[in-house]
């Protein structure tokens, strides 16, 4: 359904899970010309950066706050991520937000 609905992609990445290597799934993306990316098996490091940036999401925006609607969500989430990006120092970029190790401090600051 959502390859019916919205752009289809040039490559979809997953793990090695079980819903991602059955010939279901497999066969939809091959049937739409996707080309199929997957990270090596027993590589749960691949997937570290993004599995921690969810982890954020649902702990600082998700868990504590109610939704109604699928926009009052995607509003929550589009603010979360200007905080994430723009105001949130990070520990792991030694205080730095990551707008301000794209692209400098000043040009971060002026953008958000």
């Amino acid at each position: 359904m959502p390859l019916r609905k919205h752009q289809t992609p040039v490559i979809f990445n997953t793990d090695q899970g079980a819903q991602y290597t059955g010939k279901a799934f497999t066969g939809a993306l091959k049937d739409h010309g996707v080309q199929i990316s997957m990270d090596g098996k027993g590589r749960c490091m691949d997937n570290i950066f993004i599995e921690r940036l969810w982890r954020s999401v649902k702990y600082e925006k998700i868990f504590l706050e109610e939704f109604e609607t699928v926009p009052e969500l995607l509003s929550g989430l589009k603010e979360y991520f200007k905080f994430y990006n723009f105001e949130r120092p990070h520990q792991s970029l030694v205080g730095n937000t990551p707008a301000e190790i794209y692209w400098g401090r000043e040009v971060a600051r002026k953008a958000a």
